[in-house]
């Protein structure tokens, strides 16, 4: 990999299937998630990971190819549930199709019920510095989102929007409406980082806040 280097293991590709550490995975190449036959492999748990099957009605039809669940990797499109660990993820009940949010949200989540338990958000700005992403241009070129999306990733800082605040609010329901934010893409491969600035309801110093998060963390 060019950002986590090699894997530490040995992989071939064998009689259709990719050989991992001497186990097979089957290798398929299809259009139509029902036509993926999860069955016939003894698939429990599909992650969605194409980013293209992002409502119930799309993702269901790896249920109909024969798998129980079904995690979508990004923020749903529809009202499919979004859980998030350290959030809402023990109002789980479960369901067959669920959304593990963004990787934003997953930062931002936690962080926010944390300080909302204890202190009260009124509103919030998140602001997160990302690293680039495959959908970003490596020269300047068109851009299907907006003209600042064309711009090449290796020699800008690109301000874009971002989802992650409002699927907090889906997250999180008493944080509905509260929290807005923005993204910076930036020019580097690999980790990022995200700002919350909060009105509280109720005063609380620095070391109280470093006291609560702290707590919720262990």
């Amino acid at each position: 990999d060019s950002t986590h280097g090699r894997f530490d293991g040995t992989v071939e590709v064998k009689d259709g299937h990719l050989v991992v550490n001497g186990k097979k995975i089957r290798v398929t190449a299809e259009r139509d998630p029902a036509n993926l036959k999860w069955d016939e492999v003894g698939v429990d748990v599909v992650a969605e990971a194409t980013g293209i099957f992002l409502t119930d009605e799309t993702a269901r039809k790896h249920i109909t190819a024969g798998a129980k669940k079904v995690v979508l990797t990004g923020p749903s499109k529809d009202n499919t549930p979004m859980f998030v660990r350290g959030a809402n993820f023990d109002a789980y009940a479960g369901q067959d199709i669920v959304s593990n949010a963004s990787c934003t949200t997953n930062c931002l989540a936690p962080l926010a019920k944390v300080i909302n338990d204890n202190f009260g958000i009124v509103e919030g700005l998140m602001t997160t510095v990302h690293a680039t992403t495959a959908t970003q241009k490596t020269v300047d070129g068109p851009s299907h989102k907006d003209w600042r999306g064309g711009r090449g990733a290796a020699q800008n800082i690109i301000p874009s929007s971002t989802g992650a605040a409002k699927a907090v609010g889906k997250v999180l329901p008493e944080l509905n409406g509260k929290l807005t934010g923005m993204a910076f893409r930036v020019p580097t491969p690999n980790v990022s980082v995200v700002d919350l600035t909060v009105r509280l309801e109720k005063a609380a110093s620095y070391e109280e806040i470093k006291k609560a998060i702290k707590a919720a963390s262990e």
